[in-house]
């Protein structure tokens, strides 16, 4: 394991630890072996292991249901005052159709539609302020 060196009244030791468990030391000390037992206990590590045990329910499957997966929110990227809706409920985008712009940090962001689709909802008006995520406009 390790070696050591020791000099004590100016004889030579060579200390090589062989093993250790809890608080008893297997050493060899100039070629003869010794079992030391250590008066104080050694500390143990505070780490903590953590073991997690298995889960007790089987597994479900992820239910999805077919209308929320038509459905999509477009959220504001970042916060902001919408300047001017471009779209009403009912209109059919395409894809790179400018929705509506949004003002951020002194500049004006086109948000565009990134799916195809139909506007359903619209969450916003023009001057209201949009925190970031929040859904504006829903299509179908």
């Amino acid at each position: 394991m390790k070696t050591y060196k020791f000099k004590v009244n100016e004889n030579g030791y060579t200390v090589n630890v062989k093993s250790h468990e809890d608080n008893i030391i297997n050493l060899e000390v100039n070629g003869t072996n010794y079992v030391v037992e250590m008066s104080k206990e050694i500390k143990k590590t505070k780490t903590p292991t953590l073991v997690r045990s298995a889960s007790k329910r089987p597994a479900e499957p992820l239910k999805v249901s077919p209308t929320a997966s038509q459905t999509t929110k477009v959220v504001a990227p970042i916060p902001g005052v919408v300047l001017s809706l471009d779209i009403k409920v009912g209109d059919t985008l395409k894809v790179g159709d400018r929705m509506l712009v949004l003002e951020a940090m002194k500049m004006e962001n086109n948000i565009v539609c990134e799916k195809a689709g139909t506007v359903t909802a619209i969450n916003v008006a023009v001057g209201q302020q949009v925190l970031q995520d929040q859904a504006m406009i829903e299509l179908e």
